[in-house]
């Protein structure tokens, strides 16, 4: 079992890292907080030139053909810019679920318990109803925008007149596919956090010496960073695993433990920055509340936790002694 990403996955995460940064990330995404598509659209097409929309499609419907890992290291660096949009979906559910969708899509979905409304549906170029029973195209839909802690994470009610069914893949795969983009988005995520307390405390100075001299500082600095390292063998390992027989079992591992070290990270980095990383205007404050969002969709830590429960033991009854 390989853990260690090779030369090509690496100048994978390299080149994509630098197209977003160049892209102000942080502007489309106050941009895309406010119904205003255009440059997220645009990214999404210098993205697709690449070949990051088509990551999984099949080589013979056009796409790269490429596996879990290396979604996984596409969707980490997507969180270490903090992008927005059903980028999970788009890249990770919907490709696996449904063999005629076209990498350059742009869609989201509902799931039954998990994912009870659709993220961004007002953007998406289709809504799905998906689930065991197989998934359905919503037609005739109206949305119902509902509250979100996180501003760029816009979520709908969706109600609709009709529906189409379309030819799909078993649908545990795909789900687990898609808690384990979450899985690393988050990874990403965390990190970003941890890289901008970071920098935060090397040019912040009490007493005439950077606050990131400290060892109270850099013992926070450092148990975040190794939460997150050790988070990432876990997001490694159930991508090489999702599609066997413990896929379930290690993408809700994976993401249990993504998700408490990215926020872990993001306490550290607003307990290092004080009151001013609770500013809706530093760019601290759009990892927090994203961390805090995904932290429960895909499944909340409990939902999680009973799988795996269920998984490892499934006669033992939960929640006894």
């Amino acid at each position: 079992m390989r853990f260690v990403l090779d030369t090509e996955q690496q100048d994978m995460a390299e080149t994509l890292r630098d197209v977003l940064a160049r892209a102000d990330v942080p502007a489309i995404a106050r941009e895309w907080a406010a119904r205003d598509p255009a440059r997220w659209r645009k990214l999404w097409g210098e993205l697709g030139e690449l070949g990051v929309t088509g990551l999984t499609v099949p080589a013979e419907r056009g796409g790269l053909g490429l596996g879990p890992v290396e979604l996984t290291v596409v969707l980490q660096e997507c969180g270490y810019a903090g992008l927005p949009g059903p980028v999970i979906e788009s890249l990770a559910l919907l490709p696996a679920l449904l063999p005629g969708f076209d990498g350059s899509e742009v869609g989201t979905a509902l799931i039954p318990q998990v994912l009870p409304y659709a993220l961004d549906a007002d953007q998406a170029g289709a809504v799905y109803d998906c689930g065991p029973g197989g998934p359905r195209r919503l037609t005739g839909i109206s949305l119902h925008r509902k509250e979100s802690f996180d501003p760029a994470r816009r979520l709908f009610e969706v109600e609709h007149t009709g529906s189409e069914t379309v030819p799909s893949a078993p649908f545990e795969q795909a789900f687990d596919l898609a808690v384990l983009g979450c899985s690393a988005y988050l990874l990403g995520m965390g990190r970003r956090a941890l890289d901008l307390a970071t920098e935060h405390v090397k040019q912040r100075h009490q007493f005439g010496r950077p606050v990131g001299e400290f060892q109270a500082v850099k013992h926070h600095l450092a148990d975040a960073l190794l939460h997150l390292e050790f988070a990432r063998p876990l997001v490694r390992a159930a991508a090489l695993s999702v599609r066997g027989p413990q896929g379930s079992r290690d993408t809700s591992a994976a993401k249990l433990t993504a998700a408490d070290s990215a926020h872990r990270a993001a306490r550290t980095a607003l307990q290092l920055h004080g009151a001013i990383g609770y500013t809706a205007e530093h760019e601290l404050h759009r990892f927090l509340t994203k961390i805090t969002a995904l932290r429960q969709s895909w499944g909340t830590p409990a939902w999680h936790r009973d799988r795996l429960a269920q998984v490892l033991n499934p006669d033992a009854p939960i929640g006894t002694s």
